[in-house]
């Protein structure tokens, strides 16, 4: 549904999508990003440059062991942790990706009650999945460790626990946080601004205000934020990210690109101007 089912073409429009934001990638030794976890076709060229540019970055500092996947959950089940999946390995067409399960252990042994394990929160979700052959394309011997993070106040704790358990194995990482920003209009039943131009830049807007909190490196802002605006599917993965980020000592975060799929869409597929999802790609570091 998301990307090609065909090895090749598959591994043809991971290569064409992961391109580095030069001027960003030099600037810093990135750690983590925000990527959108939509259809290709809308916001695979977001999530590819930020991958692309954390790629380059991390270039410069060897190899990258594991990429660490905070994802948004859309699974509608009660969750009260973050969840971890029981398989050892994924696989996209024309790649796959092992799970480190000495990690993956050593979390769920966690004595602080943060993470579980719960296969049902990741077997039918895409946030993950949709950007692993990107991460195979540019990291194709890296680990890849999933989590699914709800909006909870302790997401930026999971997040640094993360990193430390990570840091205590002597290993490399990467830390993305797949999410998309507000979900506007009728088909997602959030529209206080009406329809039209008008109410798509007021969610354009309404995007801008997170990702300022996210731009001032306040982690703990993320989920209460998250709620009051209603502004992205996965405050708990981004609210993470920043928290492992941080543990790291980053102290940055910029904006690469931010648009919505009715931008997107306008010269491939336009549609009238009632819903859009908001994409943003971010690097941190």
């Amino acid at each position: 549904m998301f990307y090609p089912a065909n090895e090749e073409q598959c591994a043809q429009a991971a290569a064409q999508l992961v391109r580095s934001n030069d001027a960003a990638a030099g600037r810093q030794q990135w750690i983590g990003a925000i990527v959108p976890h939509a259809g290709w076709i809308c916001s695979g060229a977001i999530a590819g440059e930020a991958i692309g540019t954390l790629q380059r970055s991390a270039a410069a500092r060897g190899d990258v062991d594991v990429v660490v996947v905070f994802g948004a959950v859309h699974t509608p089940l009660p969750l009260d942790c973050a969840v971890l999946a029981s398989h050892d390995t994924w696989v996209v067409p024309g790649g796959q990706s092992s799970v480190p399960e000495h990690l993956s252990a050593e979390l769920e042994s966690d004595s602080s009650d943060l993470f579980g394990v719960d296969d049902r929160f990741h077997e039918r979700e895409h946030a993950v999945e949709v950007e692993l052959p990107l991460i195979q394309r540019a990291w194709p011997k890296a680990l890849l460790l999933p989590i699914e993070v709800p909006l909870r106040e302790d997401a930026v704790t999971v997040g640094a626990r993360t990193a430390a358990t990570i840091q205590e194995a002597g290993l490399r990482p990467i830390y993305l946080a797949s999410s998309d920003l507000t979900h506007y209009g009728p088909n997602y039943g959030f529209l206080p601004a009406g329809v039209g131009m008008n109410a798509l830049n007021w969610a354009l807007e309404n995007d801008r205000e997170l990702l300022s909190v996210v731009t001032d490196m306040t982690p703990e802002r993320i989920v209460p934020h998250v709620r009051e605006k209603l502004n992205a599917c996965g405050g708990g993965a981004i609210a993470a990210m920043l928290g492992a980020c941080r543990e790291h000592g980053a102290k940055e975060a910029v904006v690469l690109r931010h648009t919505n799929s009715f931008d997107v869409l306008r010269e491939i597929a336009p549609q009238r101007p009632d819903n859009a999802v908001g994409y943003a790609g971010v690097v941190v570091g």
